[in-house]
């Protein structure tokens, strides 16, 4: 795995500066950064061109963290691709050390690594989690594709502590079909809140 060749550095996708546009920091501004690899596959993935860490940019963690200080963030997204697969215990610190708050979006198939703030737990069918992940979830934002997965979804809320929030979220080329079912399911079950991808519908990265 890349990792192991990895020292003071991470591959990188791309990192930017905007707005949280998902779950419960949506319309917060935040510097997201976007880790290169992912083996867990999502078929209706919108970020597919994440998943081969080769492909992309080896950064340092300090030029990683100086691309943050250029702005006035102080809310840091690390994302992927899937970014637990690597030890984010170099790059939690430098980020900590500038002052920033810190949520991760992760599928949960790996133990998660470094000072994080807040975890957002998005698990996919493709890969199972790891059994961890329930205990440090302070978010779980499952994506419906069909509604199947509204069962699926209350299998994984059942396992977590009770100050998670529960988010459920149509995959964008479901929207027409499964919104609609959300919508009916979070009124019968107020446990739930919807999340939508807003940053998409206000054509922000």
């Amino acid at each position: 795995m890349i990792n192991k060749l990895l020292e003071n550095q991470l591959p990188v996708m791309e990192q930017f500066y905007s707005v949280q546009g998902e779950g419960f920091y949506s319309g917060r501004p935040a510097f997201f950064i976007r880790l290169a690899g992912c083996d867990v596959g999502c078929v209706w993935c919108d970020v597919k061109e994440s998943w081969d860490a080769e492909e992309h940019e080896i950064k340092t963690i300090k030029d990683i963290v100086s691309e943050v200080t250029r702005t006035k963030a102080d809310f840091v997204v690390i994302t992927g691709g899937e970014p637990a697969m690597y030890d984010l215990t170099k790059l939690t610190n430098a980020l900590k050390e500038v002052g920033c708050y810190l949520a991760i979006e992760t599928s949960g198939v790996y133990e998660l690594s470094g000072d994080i703030d807040w975890v957002c737990f998005s698990p996919k069918k493709f890969k199972a989690p790891h059994e961890s992940i329930y205990a440090q979830a302070n978010e779980l934002k499952v994506i419906v594709f069909n509604k199947h997965d509204l069962a699926w979804a209350e299998e994984h809320a059942n396992k977590l502590n009770n100050d998670c929030k529960l988010y459920l979220q149509t995959e964008w080329g479901k929207s027409d079909k499964m919104l609609p079912l959300i919508i009916d399911y979070i009124k019968e079950n107020p446990k739930w809140t919807l999340s939508l991808q807003t940053h998409k519908y206000i054509n922000v990265p």
